[in-house]
C-alpha cells in the first residue's frame, strides 16, 4: 500500500524527469544541429551567437543532469528560470511578427512562462532543505 511519502517521492521524481528531459534534449540538439541554431539566433539579430549557443547548450545539459540526479535542484532551477526568460525575450519576440509566425512565437513565449513557473515551483519544493546537495525526502 502506498503512503503519502511514496506518492510524494514518485511525483517529485516524475516532475524532475520531465523538466530534466525538457532541458537535456534541446541542450544536446544545440550541438547536434549547430548550424540550424546559429541561423535561428542570427535571424533574431543576436550577437556573439556561437558563444551564447555553446553556453546555453552546456548550461541546459549540465542543469538537466543535476535535476535528473536530484542534485543542486533548488539552485539549478533558478538559473534555468533566468535562462528561459532570456531566451523568451531574445528568440520568441512575437511582437515583431505577423500572421502564423506571430502565433507560433507567442505560443512558445507563453509555454516558456509556464515552464519558468514550474522551475520556480520545483525550486521552492527544495527551498530550505539544507545545503544545495541535500536531497528531498
Amino acid at each position: 500500500m502506498y503512503t503519502e511519502i511514496d506518492r510524494s517521492k514518485c511525483l517529485s521524481f516524475m516532475g524532475r524527469a520531465l523538466i530534466g528531459l525538457y532541458f537535456l534534449l534541446p541542450g544536446v540538439l544545440k550541438f547536434l544541429a549547430w548550424d540550424q541554431h546559429i541561423v535561428l539566433m542570427e535571424k533574431h539579430s543576436m550577437v556573439f551567437v556561437p558563444v551564447f549557443l555553446a553556453c546555453a547548450g552546456a548550461l541546459e545539459i549540465v542543469s538537466a543532469i543535476a535535476i535528473l540526479s536530484d542534485r543542486y535542484t533548488e539552485f539549478v532551477c533558478v538559473v534555468l528560470f533566468f535562462l528561459v526568460w532570456a531566451i523568451n525575450f531574445s528568440l520568441h519576440d512575437f511582437w515583431n511578427y505577423v500572421g502564423l509566425e506571430r502565433i507560433h512565437e507567442q505560443q512558445s513565449f507563453l509555454k516558456n512562462i509556464a515552464i519558468s513557473g514550474g522551475l520556480l515551483s520545483l525550486s521552492a519544493f527544495y527551498f530550505g532543505r539544507g545545503n544545495f546537495e541535500e536531497k528531498a525526502p
